[in-house]
């Protein structure tokens, strides 16, 4: 099923379940040899709370590298809010491939769902003022993708997806450089063509870094006076991002200050599983 925000390239998508089958299903099911090979069966998805949903492909992509012919019928599409007690899926196929796909398949539904439900509370919390929400590289290790198309699924936006794709200079950065100033001007050199993000501590290096010509500039865990000052010292010369231990329940002041963006970790490092169930019936 397609639909909601654009997936991650097919091929990453098979590389995760690869991986999920290697540690899950190693040589083999050995559970699974207790069915009649040539057993069917049926399936439904229930989801048991209010989620947002997220990573259908991942849990298409499981079943359909045991049995490419599996049936899947979906009432919903990633990034839309289910109800608890909702059927969300249906499944009809060959039972081995069913049941031996299965963990690994709500593994990455509950828990990308999860991703894309606390994201959509953070939107809601800044909703009206702006403000971007940003995810950050704090992510489950090998499933960087999975859960940054999970937050679009949710409402928000990607920082960089690795270190690769912007300069984020911080504070060790700047001492090894000796200042903001020079650290700037050889980022500039190494690559022009990346975005130039620069973390500040207080206003005086904030000066710096509308000095040296940033794309954007990240205040560090400022309060609020502190950040309304920093928004009527640049004027909207510069985006501000708004980093460093933001909470649901604090973030609508924050964006209320008139910065562009906020990053949040725990979209993607706190996340609880959403509570799925998936009952089979051989047909």
């Amino acid at each position: 099923m397609s639909g909601g925000p654009e997936l991650p390239p097919a091929e990453v998508i098979q590389a995760d379940v690869a991986r999920a089958f290697a540690e899950d299903l190693g040589a083999g099911d050995a559970t699974a040899g207790l069915l009649p090979e040539d057993a069917r069966a049926e399936a439904t998805l229930t989801c048991r709370e209010d989620a947002v949903l997220a990573g259908t492909a991942w849990f298409d992509a499981c079943f359909h590298a045991l049995d490419p012919a599996v049936g899947i019928d979906w009432n919903a599409r990633d990034g839309e809010r289910v109800a608890a007690g909702s059927a969300i899926c249906r499944l009809r196929g060959r039972a081995r491939a069913l049941v031996s796909a299965e963990r690994s398949a709500l593994n990455f539904l509950q828990l990308l769902s999860g991703t894309a439900t606390v994201t959509a509370a953070y939107v809601a919390a800044v909703a009206g003022t702006g403000v971007r929400l940003l995810d950050t590289r704090k992510t489950v290790p090998g499933l960087r993708l999975a859960q940054k198309y999970a937050v679009r699924c949710g409402g928000g936006h990607n920082h960089r997806i690795g270190l690769y794709d912007a300069f984020l200079v911080k504070e060790n950065h700047i001492a090894a450089a000796g200042g903001i100033a020079p650290a700037v001007a050889a980022a500039r050199r190494l690559h022009p063509e990346l975005l130039l993000e620069v973390e500040v501590e207080d206003l005086d290096e904030l000066q710096q870094a509308l000095d040296a010509g940033v794309d954007r500039i990240m205040l560090d865990n400022f309060g609020l006076p502190l950040l309304r000052e920093a928004v009527a010292r640049v004027a909207g010369r510069v985006p501000l991002e708004v980093s460093g231990n933001v909470g649901l329940d604090g973030i609508g002041e924050l964006a209320r200050t008139g910065v562009d963006f906020i990053s949040v970790g725990a979209l993607t490092k706190h996340v609880r599983a959403i509570d799925l169930s998936l009952r089979l019936r051989l047909a």
